[in-house]
């Protein structure tokens, strides 16, 4: 009975029979006068009716009752902005911010308590947290009265050079990832067109053009994005992500020492980022400064052993500098990583490289490097589907065992001529889809 006087309450509800829910509701408090659900409906007819009072009474019962009941919250400061009541109204919002603080809604009712208290400073960084939100699930209408609040509130005549922020205020990490995942999934035009509308919200801050740059990049804009890291970084100088990837775009600009100089100052600020160093090799590989580019991949590979792509760029190097013994060691390095990572599209081009030496390892060298995996040659000949395995897994025949390991454990119970047969449909097939 109490949940058919509920859904009562509901229906005449949304019928804007509010007098009738409110009886319905009555009805089946009666009923269970524990159900935090039934208070805070009834309040929501009596706010609906201009009882304020009574709503927000109603809207205790629920909290009362229910201590994570986030509407309740949210609900009771509407209702006590509109008694007045502004630290309680605060006091509230921030109770439903900590319960979801990814409510648009919440963090726009919080800037509105600031700013009728007089808090500027503390109404601005709510409206664009708010404004992010609402753009986060498509709610232009949503972002632009955000914005409208915040037009309000800025200055007149703001002074000529303003300061950045501090890093506390507004920054959300989570929402330029999923700007850039979107991107990486082919819609990076309405990422770049949130953004707009984000910067809208906060000229000043750096991470949106720093993301935006990075957007712009990806889409050829390389002038645009060039533009947006300059702004980035004029806004924070230390912006090591900024400094790298505009050393990028300068690269592909042709400006290589450009693109240097905006390394070297990506690495000043952050001397133990891995991916600086391998960038940095990189662009002295294409200047043909192989004993620079060695430097910066080794570096690299101290900070970041598991990082198959320096490896492989150190690889080429050493090929190009005809070091053969180097080249096959980083090219092997980087197949097994590539191989464990489960990343074919790199590991084909480890295999490449290796396959380019055409390398077996000879008795002697078995000998002398006892990490040098030997395979005896009669061994070999006498077997075609081992040795061609072995041709596939460019010699290193750990590599081979380990994917014999895998089917052995996928498929129990076959032949050894099928597990090899198996590995090498499954390395050719993949190899294909390359």
């Amino acid at each position: 009975m109490t949940r058919d006087f509920y859904r009562e309450g509901l229906n005449k509800a949304k019928q804007k029979d509010y007098r009738g829910a409110i009886a319905a509701f009555n009805e089946a408090l009666k009923l269970n006068p524990y159900f935090a659900d039934i208070y805070y409906h009834r309040g929501m007819a009596y706010f609906d009716l201009g009882e304020l009072q009574q709503a927000s009474f109603d809207y205790t019962q629920a909290i009362d009752r229910d201590r994570e009941h986030f509407s309740a919250y949210y609900s009771r400061a509407l209702a006590r902005v509109a008694l007045k009541n502004l630290p309680g109204a605060l006091e509230d919002i921030e109770c439903a911010l900590r319960l979801d603080n990814r409510s648009a809604p919440a963090h726009q009712l919080h800037g509105t308590i600031r700013r009728k208290m007089g808090d500027v400073s503390g109404a601005i960084p709510s409206f664009k947290r708010a404004g992010e939100l609402y753009l986060t699930r498509g709610d232009k209408e949503g972002a632009r009265g955000c914005l409208a609040q915040i037009d309000k509130l800025k200055p007149k005549n703001p002074p000529p050079a303003p300061t950045p922020p501090p890093a506390s205020e507004f920054k959300s990490e989570a929402y330029w990832l999923q700007l850039l995942e979107r991107a990486e999934k082919g819609d990076d035009r309405q990422a770049i067109e949130d953004l707009d509308w984000l910067l809208q919200l906060d000229s000043l801050d750096h991470q949106g053009y720093c993301c935006r740059g990075l957007l712009k990049g990806n889409k050829g804009d390389l002038k645009g994005a060039i533009a947006d890291f300059n702004q980035a970084l004029r806004l924070d100088p230390r912006d090591a992500i900024a400094y790298r990837n505009r050393g990028k775009i300068r690269a592909r600009l042709g400006d290589k020492g450009g693109a240097i100089a905006d390394f070297n100052r990506a690495i000043e600020i952050e001397p133990n980022n891995a991916r600086l160093f391998a960038a940095r090799g990189n662009i002295a590989y294409e200047n043909k400064n192989y004993r620079d580019a060695i430097t910066d991949y080794s570096r690299s590979l101290e900070l970041d052993p598991a990082n198959g792509k320096a490896y492989l760029a150190r690889g080429k190097v050493y090929r190009d500098l005809e070091e053969k013994e180097r080249a096959i060691a980083d090219y092997q390095q980087a197949a097994d990583l590539f191989c464990e990572g489960e990343d074919w599209e790199n590991y084909q081009k480890a295999l490449n490289g290796l396959n380019a030496f055409q390398w077996f390892p000879p008795r002697s060298a078995a000998s002398e490097r006892p990490d040098i995996p030997y395979i005896p040659t009669p061994y070999i000949q006498s077997n075609p589907s081992h040795r061609r395995l072995l041709t596939l897994v460019g010699g290193h025949w750990p590599l081979a065992e380990r994917l014999l390991g895998q089917a052995k454990h996928k498929h129990p119970g076959k032949s050894e001529v099928w597990y090899v047969e198996k590995v090498i449909y499954e390395i050719e097939r993949d190899r294909g889809n390359w």
